[in-house]
C-alpha cells in the first residue's frame, strides 16, 4: 500500500497561518471521507478534522474555527488550513481516510512559537 504524503508543515508564529496539503493514491478518492490528525510530543494521536465525500466537514473543539479541511479530487488531494495558529497546535499533521484504512505517512512537522 502507498502512504499518503503530507506537505506545507514548517514555523509559525501564534496568530499566524499554514496551509497543509495531502497527496493520497492507491484509492477511489472521490468515494472516500478523509481526515486529518495530528500528535503532539508524548501525547496519542488525534483527530483534527474530516471532510466526507459530499463535502461535509467536522471539527474538533480545539480547532473549529479556525482550521478549514477541504478536498480537491481532480488532484486526489486534501487541505486543511490553519488559521489563528496557537502554540498548542504544534504536533506532527497526518492525513488519512476517515477510517485509517492507508498505512500512515510521514507526516508533516508544525511549530507554532509564542
Amino acid at each position: 500500500q502507498v502512504q499518503p504524503v503530507e506537505s506545507g508543515g514548517g514555523f509559525a508564529q501564534a496568530g499566524g497561518s499554514l496551509r497543509l496539503s495531502c497527496r493520497v493514491s492507491g484509492i477511489i478518492f472521490s468515494i472516500n471521507a478523509m481526515s486529518w490528525f495530528r500528535q503532539a510530543p508524548g501525547k496519542q494521536r488525534e483527530l483534527v478534522a474530516t471532510i466526507s465525500s459530499g463535502g461535509s466537514t467536522t471539527y474538533a473543539d480545539s480547532v473549529k474555527g479556525r482550521f478549514t479541511i477541504s478536498r480537491d479530487n481532480t488532484k486526489n488531494t486534501v487541505y486543511l488550513q490553519m488559521n489563528t495558529l496557537k502554540p498548542e497546535d504544534t504536533a506532527v499533521y497526518y492525513c488519512n481516510t476517515a477510517v485509517r484504512s492507508k498505512p500512515w505517512g510521514r507526516g508533516t512537522q508544525v511549530t507554532v512559537s509564542s
